[in-house]
């Protein structure tokens, strides 16, 4: 299994707004033990879940939109499988999958 090793700055040698943008979505998911859903809403937005997409009964709960910009960079900065990145002075370990969810594509980061 493949992993991403620490993408956390770019050429500038800062962290990019899509990683802490993760990061942050990622620190939300570990306090209620769910995982990152992101779904594209229309040409230029994704929402944004936290939840358990394997759970049909329960809902996900909304989190907001991002742009597919940063949602782009977020795909481009990570791979499917296992992912592993230090923002700041965290490091975070998750793993990156797709589902369908109402028969639209969506992106799991499920924290580790």
């Amino acid at each position: 299994m493949a992993t991403t090793l620490e993408p956390t700055s770019g050429a500038d040698g800062r962290t990019p707004e899509s990683l802490r943008t993760l990061a942050a979505y990622l620190e939300l998911s570990l306090e209620k033990g769910k995982c990152v859903v992101m779904m594209r809403r229309g040409q230029d937005l994704f929402a944004v879940y936290v939840g358990d997409p394997s759970e049909e009964d329960v809902k996900l709960t909304s989190q907001g939109t991002i742009t597919s910009a940063i949602a782009r960079e977020m795909l481009e900065s990570t791979q499917v499988g296992l992912n592993r990145m230090t923002v700041g002075d965290q490091a975070y370990r998750f793993f990156r999958s797709f589902t369908y969810i109402a028969d639209a594509g969506a992106v799991v980061f499920a924290p580790t």
